[in-house]
């Protein structure tokens, strides 16, 4: 047999081989990245060239929404593929276990996993980031939640802080600044230095170098790789070489942060926030990157999105919680609310996914999707068995241009900013929420089609639709143990 011959048969077996291996899946998480926020989705100002060009390389959303308006419950929601009508976490909040870092509240044993739902299948999965679902002495663990390998931020308020005491590492820490940076402090008066809110090691850049050996080491094996980066969140101190890099002219006139609407004080906030974002973009860079060094870009589902809508107002009106100037950078794109909101500008982000050879390069869906939908999607990209009490929707015709319906419509139950519901069935969008008696307010109905700004309430006018979303979310949902909801039960 000729050598020309042979090496036809060995190309043949190579790309079978390939063929009939699952794919590897990336999912990118930021945190509090607003829907403005990069170039790709009209943002001006702030330098995203890697996620921009992700974009140019796959899908993105223009109707993305997150499964909640605040961290915990949105990666309980991404996690289990349950909306918050039936999630275990439906708000922020501390589980007392008598740890610095408590952590937060823990889903249960009981609760099933995308990684898990993946283990089945012979993924090996890893998470980096901020974690928020459970200390690692409780069921909530990544490790006890189908995560082979898992580091960075098990507990959120871990995660004020840039340069923390610790990170955790697997059900261990590893303690990685002697002298942490807390993220919280306020500087009324005294002049205010970002070198002084830095510390032996960056935290973001230290989980990163846990990412890239994860991937370095399970790249010949099918993997998830979860990637909830931390930034944007606040606090902020992002790298100097981030910040030299925007003008200084945009915090001349707006002046220093304090620290007065909490986190840690900023001499350039408005140049600091947007270093935070590029720090971000060029993370995603580097796993790019990694992937493309070892020839698994054509075998790889990448999802880049964002676990809510940017940081919202306070108390001082100059600035946004933690000095962000979010109507500076036009971070929610002319949408209403912010974090902590179930309006359009808190729940409606980011949304990015390259698949080559599946996914049209630089295309475009106005496909209404949210969180519970990454669930049933990766299973069926991976060929694994689906749970069947999820609650979200297969993504795959809409991620392919295919004719895409909603087996149901959308639903939010938050408990959080006093209590928040919201029903989509596209284009039509009801949301309740307290009103300024403390009671609760009456279903406002909005066609987020024609009025993403959600500033026509077209309640009065068609009553039957709000009966019927209002019917939607009361037979779609289950009391919660731990809290009651304000406006419900």
């Amino acid at each position: 047999m000729s050598m020309k011959l042979i090496s036809s048969f060995l190309t043949v077996a190579i790309l079978a081989a390939q063929a009939d291996r699952k794919p590897n899946i990336v999912f990118i998480l930021a945190d509090d990245l607003g829907y403005g926020e990069l170039g790709c989705y009209g943002q001006k100002k702030i330098r995203t060239p890697n996620i921009d060009q992700l974009a140019s390389q796959g899908i993105k959303f223009t109707h993305h929404y997150t499964g909640a308006p605040v961290c915990a419950p949105a990666r309980c929601v991404l996690l289990t593929g349950l909306h918050l009508g039936h999630a275990e976490i439906r708000n922020n909040g501390d589980s007392k276990n008598g740890r610095k870092f408590p952590g937060q509240w823990p889903i249960t044993s009981g609760a099933i996993t995308i990684a898990e739902a993946l283990k089945e299948g012979g993924y090996v999965s890893g998470g980096f980031g901020k974690w928020g679902l459970g200390p690692t002495d409780s069921s909530g663990s990544p490790i006890k939640q189908g995560f082979d390998r898992f580091y960075g931020y098990n507990c959120q308020r871990n995660a004020h802080s840039f340069f923390p005491p610790f990170l955790d590492d697997d059900e261990g820490e590893e303690i990685i600044n002697k002298q942490p940076i807390p993220g919280h402090l306020r500087r009324p008066k005294e002049e205010i230095k970002a070198n002084d809110y830095r510390d032996e090691t960056y935290a973001p850049d230290r989980i990163l170098e846990e990412a890239l050996e994860f991937l370095d080491k399970n790249k010949d094996t099918p993997f998830f790789l979860y990637l909830p980066f931390v930034e944007p969140h606040v606090a902020m101190h992002p790298p100097q070489e981030w910040i030299d890099r925007y003008p200084k002219e945009w915090d001349q006139k707006k002046g220093p942060y304090r620290g007065q609407n909490g986190y840690l004080p900023h001499p350039r906030p408005r140049a600091g926030y947007a270093a935070m974002i590029s720090d971000l973009d060029e993370h995603v860079g580097t796993i790019l990157q990694r992937l493309k060094k070892h020839g698994l870009v054509e075998n790889t589902i990448v999802v880049f999105t964002s676990d809510n809508g940017t940081t919202h107002p306070s108390r001082d009106p100059k600035f946004h919680v933690g000095g962000v100037d979010a109507p500076f950078f036009n971070s929610t794109a002319g949408l209403r609310g912010w974090k902590g909101s179930v309006n359009e500008g808190g729940i409606r982000v980011p949304a990015i996914v390259r698949w080559p050879g599946k996914i049209e390069a630089g295309s475009t869906t106005s496909a209404p999707s949210y969180f519970p939908d990454w669930f049933p999607t990766l299973c069926k990209a991976a060929r694994v068995k689906i749970p069947k009490e999820l609650d979200g929707s297969d993504l795959t015709p809409a991620l392919t241009k295919k004719s895409f319906e909603r087996s149901k419509p959308m639903i939010w139950e938050f408990h959080g900013y006093g209590g928040q519901l919201a029903v989509i069935d596209f284009p039509w969008k009801v949301v309740r929420q307290k009103a300024k008696s403390k009671k609760p307010g009456k279903w406002q109905l909005y066609n987020i089609r024609k009025d993403p700004a959600e500033g026509n309430d077209l309640a009065k006018q068609n009553p039957e639709i709000v009966n019927r979303l209002e019917a939607a979310f009361e037979q779609d949902r289950t009391p919660n143990n731990r809290a009651k909801l304000p406006l419900y039960d």
